[in-house]
């Protein structure tokens, strides 16, 4: 064979074949040019660096997986059946685990819980262990971590109840530089309203908004802002039920920081002149609300929370505020003020940011209470619970009059016809579910104020556009999209324990209602009370 290369350039290679056994000589040529030599050159600069590749990379993996040549013979240049063996091998071993067929993945627990995949990757190395092991070792070191994590949610839940229902210690300050001033300041001391006011605490042609709480500066935040977005600040008449230790520092607040136009009302508990009978259901209101409390309390220590979210309701359940005398005394507003007929009731956690004129003058159409029921939260939700999240509906009582799945109507921005009350007897009708309870061995509904009443105003409600009460703030922070449903309700209600004067508000509601906080305030400013 002979080559022979044009001195011009490669552009032609001739290559010339002799024969010599044959009788004569054959020549044969053949031309290849550039063109076709160009493909094959490429085909093979890519195949073989990927050769290379797959073939180091298998010497690599079978010399430390194989134990002797024999074990290797099966291998492959590409590896496919291996890859398949090995692929079904995984998914039985972790079908089994998750199954729990063979071995009880307790069994590992007691060996030690390996809390690093690192530490157990290395150990299932170090002992040559098989797949089977790894896949329920793997199982046992998730479920350990999913227990911890189970704790920790719970433990979680546990801080913020009682982070949620501790005084802080700014209001706590506040209360008691309020009380100093009340007893070196003549003007803190000051009747309210002032004498000029008296006659509209009973007028009705003036619109008069109740308020029954122990919080100085969430009364402050509630009426700053109602006055602020009111288009006619004048008609409003504010009524402020408060215990008696909270009535000085109260007093002193409203004396010394007065609201231009409006009139407040500041009325303690022990102003007023209740009848013998009014006193003695009040007493026992509270005590059945008592008993009720202390029997789920003892069912909860010994209950086993199966489902996410059971821990946080239960928690719920036994705040405080179950047992807040203010909290109950809802039910008797029409004993709190006989002389009037029509009231708009605020919770202390919620801020105003629309004028509640038109709330006032709405129609209730002869019902007693209007309130939020409808969605504001979109398709098949409720603002607020569900009936089936208060009360029992294992028992028939329940079961045969209410219907589990139905939205229940929020407290905190309600209209109240109260001449409409008194004469359906709602308070009446509220105690005789007291007792119904207290019969059927306290079983049907959670502890709370609200339960009873959601019997007690069944068929007297009338459902108001969703937009004047936005609730639920103190349980989580909103999402980006509901921002501007926010900006457009005509009340925001921090319903929750995360309320905006605790450490554990969330910061990006807190703004809503820190712009109401008078911050110059030298007692605000003292306490250090800080936005």
């Amino acid at each position: 064979m002979k080559f022979y290369i044009s001195t011009t350039g490669i552009k032609r290679v001739t290559i010339s074949t002799t024969n010599s056994s044959a009788k004569g000589s054959t020549v044969a040529t053949r031309r290849v040019t550039r063109r076709a030599v160009f493909p094959v050159v490429l085909l093979l600069s890519i195949v073989l660096p990927f050769l290379f590749v797959r073939i180091a990379f298998l010497v690599l993996e079978s010399a430390s997986a194989c134990n002797s040549a024999l074990d290797c013979i099966g291998w492959r240049l590409l590896g496919g059946s291996e890859t398949s063996l090995l692929r079904e091998e995984l998914t039985r071993a972790l079908v089994e685990a998750r199954e729990g067929h063979g071995t009880n993945d307790g069994d590992y627990r007691r060996e030690g819980s390996t809390e690093s995949f690192n530490v157990l990757v290395n150990e299932m190395t170090t002992n040559q262990q098989d797949i089977k092991t790894f896949a329920f070792r793997t199982k046992a070191m998730l479920s350990m971590m999913e227990l911890k994590v189970q704790s920790a949610r719970e433990q979680e839940s546990i801080n913020w109840h009682f982070a949620s229902h501790g005084v802080p210690k700014s209001l706590h300050c506040l209360c008691l530089k309020l009380a100093e001033e009340y007893a070196v300041n003549a003007m803190a001391r000051s009747h309210l309203p002032p004498p000029e006011y008296v006659s509209r605490l009973t007028d009705p042609s003036f619109h008069h908004v109740v308020l029954l709480t122990d919080n100085v500066l969430a009364a402050s935040v509630v009426i700053s802002s109602t006055v602020q977005h009111s288009a006619n600040p004048e008609k409003l008449v504010f009524h402020i039920v408060t215990d008696k230790k909270t009535y000085i520092p109260m007093n002193a607040w409203f004396a010394i920081n007065p609201i231009k136009s409006a009139a407040v009302e500041v009325k303690g508990l022990h102003q007023y002149d209740w009848s013998h009978e009014v006193n003695v259901r009040v007493k026992e209101m509270l005590e059945i609300h008592r008993l009720i409390w202390s029997h789920y309390n003892d069912n909860l220590r010994n209950a086993n929370f199966q489902h996410e979210g059971a821990h946080e309701r239960s928690l719920e359940a036994l705040t405080p505020s179950c047992l807040s005398l203010l909290n109950h005394l809802r039910i008797y507003i029409p004993e709190l003020f006989p002389d009037l007929n029509k009231i708009v009731f605020l919770d202390e956690d919620v801020v105003v940011q629309h004028d509640t004129s038109s709330l006032w003058e709405l129609d209730l159409n002869k019902k007693v209470v209007g309130a939020v029921v409808d969605s504001w939260c979109g398709d098949n939700c409720c603002p607020g619970k569900k009936y089936k999240d208060y009360l029992n509906f294992s028992h028939p009582i329940i079961s045969s009059n209410f219907d589990h799945d139905r939205c229940v109507w929020l407290y905190g921005v309600n209209v109240f016809d109260l001449e409409a009350w008194r004469r359906v007897k709602i308070t009446t009708n509220y105690h005789k579910w007291l007792k119904q309870n207290l019969n059927f061995g306290m079983e049907l509904w959670q502890p709370g104020a609200h339960p009873p009443a959601l019997l007690a105003f069944e068929g007297q409600v009338h459902p108001i556009d969703p937009s004047w009460h936005v609730g639920g703030l103190g349980y989580r922070p909103p999402q980006a999209h509901n921002i501007k449903m926010l900006g457009d309700a005509a009340v925001l209600h921090f319903s929750g324990p995360a309320k905006p004067w605790l450490d554990i508000g969330f910061p990006e509601l807190r703004s809503l209602w820190n712009r109401h906080v008078n911050f110059s305030d030298k007692f605000i400013r003292k306490c250090r009370i800080l936005g």
